[in-house]
């Protein structure tokens, strides 16, 4: 693997090097790159075409890719971008910008621990209460709680400033945790 120091781009190396630079500094993000693509299709099936599309642009592109970068961040940049040409193609409605309904919050939201146990049970509930985010909220928590990215390689992927991450981020853990309070409170009702 390429030193953190070496300033080499893969243009510089042997043509059929290409390939083995490429597999051995992308493909270990392949499955962060299918985790990104799935919570923002929600489909296995569209998030294998969208990563099998990213990683083809990926590859075309990997002479651009400078060895002492964010390989992580780049790989999922690209993930995200082509996921949201992907949608824009096919689902237009999904890519929607937050509006004041988005922004609005519960300020008693917070569970007890009886009710945080309860939830944490019920991983289907927390998917599906995940799903119904907007977008941008969702890409920015599985960026950060699945893929435990920094908030600076957040900031890169999404292409944001470092503050945008930190309270979208926060927005979207309020929403999140709203999200799953009503459905486990519907599903008590029942």
């Amino acid at each position: 693997m390429f030193s953190q120091t070496n300033n080499t781009h893969s243009a510089d190396l042997p043509k059929e090097s290409k390939q083995k630079h490429f597999e051995r500094v992308m493909i270990p993000y392949l499955n962060a790159a299918y985790n990104l693509a799935r919570w923002m299709t929600r489909n296995e099936h569209d998030a294998e075409d969208v990563v099998q599309e990213a990683y083809l642009r990926a590859f075309t592109a990997v002479d651009g890719f400078r060895s002492d970068g964010n390989a992580r961040a780049w790989i999922l940049a690209i993930v995200r971008n082509t996921c949201l040409t992907w949608l824009q193609r096919n689902r237009p409605k999904e890519v929607v910008t937050a509006s004041n309904e988005d922004l609005d919050m519960k300020a008693d939201a917070a569970p007890n621990p009886e009710q945080t146990l309860i939830l944490t049970t019920r991983s289907d509930l927390f998917k599906k209460a995940l799903e119904e985010l907007p977008l941008h909220y969702r890409v920015i928590l599985i960026l950060r709680e699945m893929e435990e990215l920094s908030y600076k390689a957040i900031a890169q992927v999404v292409d944001i400033p470092l503050g945008t991450v930190m309270s979208r981020l926060a927005r979207a853990r309020q929403q999140l945790q709203c999200h799953v309070l009503e459905m486990a409170s519907k599903e008590v009702r029942r």
